[in-house]
């Protein structure tokens, strides 16, 4: 892509891609930037920093940078258009932005690599959850059932298997649990069924159009009538598959929090229930004592690193909703650092959020691997 060609899909980013939330998330971001202190490596007022782990198209991180006069972001991503296309548009604000290409639960090294302060944290972190605009607007990735495309549906397009190898090489068990787990499909075993007898057959699913169409048709006409697209939960649950979403997201939120200075704060927006649902867990460890209720004085060790700064999920007003309709579903959480991160570490979860132990399309993710690598 050249510069001039950069400069004009970063123009049309901006015009398709409405930040949800946004300016309530830099207000709760404020306190942290507005009040980043001096360090023994930094003496005196020190550089806001903030990361934003997932960049997108660069919405939440232009508004960041044009409120907050010294702040510096670094935006991760694992998707290169994203990446490439938030530098664009972004380029005017010089090296205040930095963008990284990886998963976000990289979020530790990244602060590491780019902290001011000695114990390599920083003063903020931004999660805005799921799918982008970008990838839901191009119908060649495959993320959406309203266009036909092949099945793709990585994020980067660059590594990994495709929803279409999924579909080509999961038994219909695995299949089933995919859809069940990460789609909460209630006739996730009737579609893995149909999925399967097509592949048998030798005609099997290869379009976004013909799966739409194939789950249209798995699922009982009663269940149609409401509740969107029927393939909406199916679409999700492959997508969050082929990516390791729930994987990615449950080793990064204690990482990010684990990655900010005594009074910096984390800021996440899911759209779904999986996600909202890690997100409220590792926040409300952080926020509860571990002492006994009857004890009169509480350990320094026992209590709380973390105070939550929203009354549960947060979710888009009216006016939110007429000015954004895909704010629908987003869920606000954030919470601020108490303690230090040395002294009060939030524990990684012992377990791929997929459960089983292993991340899901495991088997069949490691026979595709296997097959492009003898290839």
């Amino acid at each position: 892509m050249t510069s001039s060609q950069a400069q004009a899909s970063a123009a049309d980013a901006v015009g398709r891609h409405e930040p949800v939330l946004l300016e309530r998330c830099l207000d709760l971001l404020a306190p942290a930037i507005e009040g980043a202190a001096g360090s023994a490596a930094a003496p005196g007022p020190a550089q806001p920093v903030m990361i934003d782990c997932t960049l997108g198209m660069g919405g939440h991180t232009e508004a960041a940078l044009e409120r907050f006069a010294t702040l510096k972001v670094v935006g991760i991503d694992r998707d290169p258009e994203a990446i490439a296309l938030a530098s664009a548009r972004l380029a005017r604000f010089g090296d205040r932005f930095v963008a990284v290409q990886a998963t976000y639960d990289a979020v530790s090294r990244v602060a590491r690599e780019h902290s001011v302060r000695a114990e390599g944290a920083v003063d903020a972190v931004l999660m805005d959850l799921g799918v982008s605009s970008l990838q839901l607007d191009e119908a060649s990735r495959g993320f959406s059932y309203a266009r036909p495309a092949p099945l793709d549906m990585r994020m980067d397009q660059g590594s990994g298997m495709t929803a279409q190898d999924l579909l080509e090489h999961a038994d219909a068990a695995e299949l089933t649990r995919i859809l069940r787990t990460y789609g909460e499909e209630r006739f996730a075993s009737r579609i893995a069924a149909a999925i399967v007898r097509r592949r048998e057959s030798g005609e099997p699913v290869a379009s976004t159009q013909d799966l739409a169409e194939l789950v249209r048709q798995s699922v009982p006409a009663p269940a149609r009538r409401s509740g969107g697209h029927p393939a909406k939960r199916t679409f999700q649950a492959l997508r969050i598959a082929v990516n390791a979403e729930l994987d990615v997201l449950e080793r990064a939120v204690p990482r990010a929090l684990n990655s900010l200075r005594v009074g910096g704060r984390l800021v996440v927006e899911s759209y779904q229930s999986l996600e909202d649902r890690i997100v409220k867990r590792a926040l409300a460890h952080g926020a509860t004592s571990r002492a006994p209720q009857d004890l009169p004085v509480v350990p320094e060790g026992d209590r709380p690193y973390l105070e939550l700064l929203t009354n549960g999920a947060e979710k888009a007003d009216a006016r939110e909703l007429d000015h954004n309709p895909r704010s629908a579903p987003v869920r606000l959480r954030a919470a601020a650092r108490l303690r230090p991160a040395d002294q009060a570490p939030s524990p990684e979860a012992s377990a791929p959020a997929g459960g089983r132990g292993r991340d899901p399309g495991h088997r069949s993710g490691q026979r595709t691997a296997r097959r492009r690598h003898r290839s």
